[in-house]
């Protein structure tokens, strides 16, 4: 589920809307105020966790989570997911049409890197 930490994240404005729409996503981004595991998020939202699975899917394709790796002294590490925004804007152009900007956090060195090599290991 991880993206490419250095492209522009450029969401197709219908697949952020049908995100905003679901209500079980709502829910999770309604309860995600520090980075939660799959397991936590589904307990705490009451979703079953193939359906958090889902959901946190549909989230990251609308680039409104992150997946973030926790790495573990014991080798075992666990994903867990945050939100990547801050706000969303919804302009109308000249053209009459609609132009989405996703305001993310600024990304640190650190978690440039961090990301970087989630994806690493994932090759």
């Amino acid at each position: 589920m991880g993206r490419d930490p250095f492209a522009a994240d450029h969401p197709q404005l219908q697949v952020v809307f049908d995100a905003l729409d679901d209500p079980e996503c709502r829910t999770i981004i309604k309860r995600m105020e520090e980075p939660m595991t799959a397991k936590e998020l589904s307990k705490d939202c009451d979703v079953p966790l193939s359906t958090t699975y889902r959901k946190l899917e549909r989230l990251a394709d609308a680039s409104l989570i992150e997946e973030q790796t926790e790495v573990r002294a014991s080798g075992r590490h666990t994903a867990r997911y945050a939100l990547d925004f801050e706000a969303i804007h919804i302009d109308l152009e000249e053209d009459r049409s609609l132009e989405l900007t996703i305001e993310q956090p600024e990304q640190t060195p650190e978690k440039q890197l961090s990301e970087l090599w989630a994806e690493v290991r994932k090759k």
